[in-house]
């Protein structure tokens, strides 16, 4: 099951990241959740190195940097993925 709960997390972690950047993201939805998960991951390591990965109660610290993870994932591997695709997409008229 944890691997559901990472995939759930990393869904929505992509689209917070998506929604926080400006300007349009032109990733699938099976990458935002990609991305989201690796954000979830950066955020945790640095919650851990900082010391604020486990605190009383909720851990607001600790989902700020995980969605300043998937920011910074987000802004980074979209330019990546689109030039791997060729540039934009093609829109239809």
């Amino acid at each position: 099951m944890n691997w559901l709960w990472a995939i759930i997390v990393g869904l929505i972690l992509g689209v917070l990241a998506r929604a926080i950047l400006p300007g349009r993201q032109p990733i699938p939805l099976w990458l935002t959740t990609i991305f989201g998960i690796l954000g979830a991951i950066v955020g945790n390591a640095v919650a851990s190195w900082v010391g604020v990965r486990h605190t009383s109660g909720i851990d607001w610290w600790r989902h700020l940097l995980q969605v300043a993870g998937a920011v910074v994932i987000v802004a980074l591997g979209t330019p990546l993925y689109a030039s791997i695709r060729g540039g934009r997409r093609r829109e239809r008229a």
